[in-house]
């Protein structure tokens, strides 16, 4: 998982989007700086009472949006202004955006119109952050240029670095943890995925990163019939691993799945079945049910509110009578019970070690979202396996940058250690042989 700052956070939001509305025949900048005050007034109950019907089913209640607000400036400090203001015209929808600064740092709001003056979107889009390449970057041994994932009506448009020279080269796709996410996988300060990105393509591994469906393509996220797993991650991966394999310079006997977080979860079932896939890097992984891990995530930094609602989720998640056509609601967003229905019995580990596979596990011991008790789980699997090789750094993070073990290191910019870009390469060199 954007930006959200736990896996949790990022599953209750996948889509990004609430839904209020406002008077008709005002401004679109002015409507949203209205909107605007009274999410810093917390006046989350004038806001609710504003919803559009469409999604005031979706999002029923005012604790919800209020949570989801939180979570995003709750760590802010206290608002000073708006920075700057824009609106487009995009189909029948007017769009503004407005750039607030708060204590500790900004926030871009996006608020859409419809015909009627109604929002039909709220959504707190990723601030670009200053990026400066990392030490092990090295700009004058690869090139970077545009590619398209996919195809439509969800075509991406993606980032490919190759090193420079005749090739073949290995190449890796990136695949991005929950909620949505840039091609960088930008979290706050941090694009981890740019990081290794221009890492490994300087030790001479092409790598492919695109943004996610869902950060692309958001309204089509709104309250699904049908979402599943494959919409969200799976599909994209292999249309990843399909264009790298018929790309020049590219060895379609090396194209390797780099998956973080909910992306490594995945890896297993996105390499099953798709021969091309020449081996994986499971970074970060859960091997417990996501589910479990919002729980203990709650339990870890949650309210009792907060406990209870993600215990009432789960018991839900796992009722037998559970249909795909109902929904579950987790930690106050309403998801299609297909996403969870596609997962349940899904065991990655044991998947991944039913490949015949190279597989490289990395996780970080300061990690807060995916805990030690998911490593243990692949080393249980795969520990044994002489193509399996697993590591464990004692000082870095979710983000596999250096640490704490706390939130604020989710503010602090750093980049991907060096070590992980090393270890990512030597493997790559290695399955080869």
């Amino acid at each position: 998982m954007s930006r959200s700052r736990t896996m949790s956070m990022a599953i209750a939001i996948a889509a990004g989007w609430l839904v209020p509305s406002v008077a008709r025949g005002a401004e679109p900048e002015d409507s949203a700086r209205k909107v605007l005050a009274q999410l810093v007034a917390q006046d989350f109950a004038g806001v609710h009472a504003r919803f559009a019907k469409e999604m005031a089913a979706a999002v029923p209640a005012p604790a919800m949006l209020g949570a989801v607000w939180q979570q995003f400036a709750g760590g802010l400090g206290k608002f000073q202004r708006v920075e700057s203001a824009a609106a487009v015209k995009s189909g029948a929808l007017e769009v503004a955006t407005l750039r607030c600064a708060f204590e500790k740092g900004r926030l871009d709001v996006r608020l859409a119109f419809d015909g009627d003056g109604k929002i039909a979107g709220l959504f707190f889009p990723p601030i670009a952050p200053a990026w400066s390449p990392p030490p092990y970057a090295a700009a004058d041994r690869f090139d970077e240029r545009d590619v398209t994932v996919g195809a439509p009506p969800f075509a991406l448009a993606g980032k490919l670095t190759v090193p420079r020279g005749a090739g073949p080269f290995p190449a890796v796709v990136l695949v991005h943890g929950s909620g949505s996410s840039d091609e960088n996988e930008t979290i706050g300060p941090n694009q981890p995925f740019r990081d290794l990105a221009v890492g490994l393509s300087s030790r001479g591994v092409a790598v492919l990163r695109y943004p996610k469906r869902s950060f692309v393509y958001p309204k089509a996220f709104i309250a699904p019939a049908r979402f599943t797993i494959r919409e969200e991650t799976i599909d994209d991966a292999r249309a990843g691993v399909a264009l790298l394999a018929r790309t020049a310079k590219i060895d379609p006997k090396r194209v390797f799945v780099l998956g973080h977080s909910l992306g490594a979860m995945m890896a297993p079932r996105i390499a099953d079945g798709e021969p091309r896939v020449a081996g994986l890097v499971i970074c970060a992984g859960p091997t417990r049910p996501l589910e479990e891990v919002v729980l203990e995530q709650m339990k870890a930094r949650g309210t009792p509110a907060d406990v209870a609602a993600a215990e009432a989720s789960l018991a839900r998640v796992r009722d037998p009578k559970l249909a795909a056509s109902d929904w579950v609601e987790v930690l106050g967003q309403k998801t299609s019970a297909g996403y969870f229905l596609d997962l349940r019995g899904y065991r990655p580990a044991e998947v991944a070690a039913k490949l015949d596979l190279p597989i490289l596990v990395l996780q970080g011991d300061r990690d807060i979202q995916v805990r030690r008790a998911d490593y243990d789980g692949w080393q249980r699997a795969l520990g044994s396996r002489p193509r399996a090789r697993l590591k464990l750094y004692p000082t870095l993070t979710h983000l596999f940058v250096e640490g704490e073990g706390t939130l604020d290191d989710y503010a602090r910019p750093a980049h991907v250690a060096a070590a992980v870009i090393d270890d990512v390469a030597a493997f790559v060199e290695e399955a080869r042989r």
